[in-house]
């Protein structure tokens, strides 16, 4: 049974995040593996949320299976996860492992399903704040749960953790701004759209492309001191977590670069780091992890958002 959870999470893994793949193989074998089945679990939410898993059609002949329903599952199952319930299905079996060998929190996967929740919801994004509470609960909780498994149950230093998934989080809606429009789902602020003189429901749009890149470069601005916050918290890392985190960090901010650089054409295909790119932030993320090992981390910008927890 190890050996197959061992082989779906690495599978799942490299078929869902060629990025943070790379980053997994710097960490040491142990915290590797409760990575990766912590990755399984948060991967397959999302596809079952986005209807992309066909395992989880578990419900009767004839009866609709609708997101509300397979959200209802996702909550139930983790929660007997932590009942201690036997997993039948990979991915909760590898939470389950993961979730009591290091008895994560029970608030923070659920945190991660509210997250799932708002868009099942089809929650609105008014302001920034609104925006940034989303990516809290579906990639700033992850860092969390990621920091609380490689050993850290410092506040502050969660605080950085968090940081980091709000900026990877940030990046990806810059990122993917027109492929979410296209099912739906915006996770732009309406006021900066509004002032940015791009109706909500015209994201797609073509004629918007040069006000649209302009808006995707303040997200992408805006991710960026919590990228620096995040750099404070590598130092309190062992060092193989520290390595993975930097290159993972490096990797994440280059495509909000490559975002950038791109402008209106930035939607043409989606944007990536090559094999370069991720070799030079891997020597890079050693350089920053060497260094962590004696600097002292300035303390949290106060104008961050701050997580509720």
């Amino acid at each position: 049974m190890a050996d197959a959870l061992d082989r779906h999470a690495a599978e799942t893994i490299q078929a869902g995040s060629k990025s943070f793949a790379t980053a997994a193989r710097l960490f040491d074998p142990k915290t590797r593996r409760s990575v990766m089945m912590l990755y399984t679990w948060c991967r397959h939410c999302d596809d079952v949320i986005d209807d992309q898993h066909l395992g989880m059609r578990q419900m009767t002949a004839g009866a609709p299976d609708t997101s509300e329903r397979r959200m209802a599952r996702l909550r139930r199952k983790t929660q007997l996860a932590y009942a201690g319930e036997p997993m039948q299905d990979a991915p909760f079996a590898a939470f389950q492992q993961v979730a009591l060998q290091h008895g994560l929190p029970e608030r923070y996967p659920l945190a991660h399903l509210e997250g799932f929740a708002m868009d099942v919801q089809g929650r609105r994004y008014d302001t920034i704040d609104d925006t940034l509470s989303y990516c809290y609960h579906v990639a700033g909780v992850v860092g969390i749960m990621m920091a609380w498994i490689m050993g850290v149950k410092d506040k502050a230093i969660l605080d950085r953790a968090c940081d980091l998934g709000l900026a990877f989080q940030l990046t990806n809606i810059a990122r993917d701004i027109v492929d979410d429009a296209e099912i739906g789902r915006c996770y732009l602020p309406r006021t900066w759209l509004i002032e940015a003189g791009i109706p909500p429901e015209e994201i797609t749009a073509r004629q918007h492309r040069q006000a649209l890149a302009r808006v995707a470069v303040r997200l992408i601005n805006l991710a960026e001191p919590y990228y620096q916050s995040a750099q404070g918290g590598l130092g309190a890392l062992p060092p193989r977590s520290a390595w993975a985190i930097a290159t993972a960090h490096g990797v994440y901010r280059k495509i909000g670069i490559h975002v950038m650089a791109q402008g209106a054409r930035a939607w043409d295909q989606r944007v990536s780091t090559s094999k370069s790119d991720k070799l030079r932030l891997l020597a890079k993320g050693l350089g920053q992890t060497i260094g962590s090992r004696w600097q002292t981390p300035t303390p949290r910008a106060e104008h961050l958002w701050q997580r509720p927890d």
